[in-house]
């Protein structure tokens, strides 16, 4: 039996996480819907499938959790926001509920808790989401931290591949320039962006350590979406161009200047490098 379970291991975070860690000792799930499995992934599951998970920890103890799963489109949270609180809240609710009680917890969060207009964020500045999705990430952390042997890590933007070629910023780039469609930036947005494999393994070393609570991924600077859209752009000859708009002409809710910082001076609170050196 794996030590560690892995769950949302095809999203952004969950394919990083997957493809920096050991093998031999990750069961990776997506969920139910996936239709293709990309390499690593053995099993699938919806953590708001309150009986299907409570069978899932009947059977199996693991050691280590890491819960990246969830719907993380603002847009799609908007528009369904009982959807987003199920697999969201009622989803992490689930795995906390029967999880066995030596387990322990990693649940990786994002700074979409905070709105950007009173930054920068620490630990234990006071969250003030925007969206649904927000609201629904701040619930699901108060379950979180409510039980013994568990950590909350907070991330900026993740910056590299995907298992589907289809999610992030990075890829967001490539597929519209690819299929010649129009790309708008938000100018008002700023953000702690750091290379998926370098987030990736701040949080193995952060889940096997004996840290509790919650912890920030930081970033030696906090970049703006046309700053970080350029830079993409010109290191990954993607040859993209785009224009730009502020957060109050998009439909859907953007936070503003979230850069995220640190309580702690151990040498996981370490700043990782930003995807735009200075």
């Amino acid at each position: 039996m794996a030590n560690v379970f892995l769950f949302g291991a095809t999203s952004m975070l969950g394919w990083s996480i997957l493809r920096a860690g050991d093998p031999t000792e990750i069961t990776a799930f997506c969920n139910d819907n996936t239709r293709r499995w990309p390499a690593g992934v053995s099993r699938a599951i919806d953590l708001d499938d309150g009986p299907a998970v409570a069978a899932l920890f009947a059977r199996e103890r693991p050691r280590l959790v890491i819960n990246c799963a969830g719907v993380c489109d603002v847009g799609a949270c908007e528009d369904a926001p009982e959807f987003a609180h199920t697999v969201n809240v009622e989803g992490t609710r689930n795995l906390l509920v029967h999880a066995p009680p030596e387990t322990r917890i990693v649940h990786c969060s994002s700074d979409h808790v905070f709105g950007g207009d009173a930054g920068p964020y620490r630990e234990d500045s006071p969250t003030a989401p925007i969206s649904v999705y927000g609201r629904t990430r701040v619930e699901a952390e108060q379950l979180v931290v409510a039980r013994a042997s568990t950590l909350v890590i907070r991330a900026g933007l993740w910056i590299g591949p995907s298992a589907t070629g289809q999610i992030g910023h990075l890829d967001w780039l490539r597929g519209r320039h690819r299929r010649g469609l129009p790309m708008t930036i938000v100018t008002d947005e700023c953000r702690s962006a750091v290379w998926a494999e370098d987030a990736a393994r701040r949080v193995w070393d952060l889940a096997r350590s004996s840290i509790v609570g919650i912890r920030h991924i930081t970033a030696t600077r906090a970049v703006s979406r046309p700053e970080l859209a350029r830079y993409l752009d010109r290191h990954f000859a993607i040859g993209a161009t785009f224009a730009t708009e502020l957060r109050s002409q998009r439909r859907t809710p953007h936070i503003g200047n979230v850069e995220l910082a640190t309580i702690h001076t151990d040498r996981l609170a370490a700043p990782l490098p930003s995807v735009v050196p200075h």
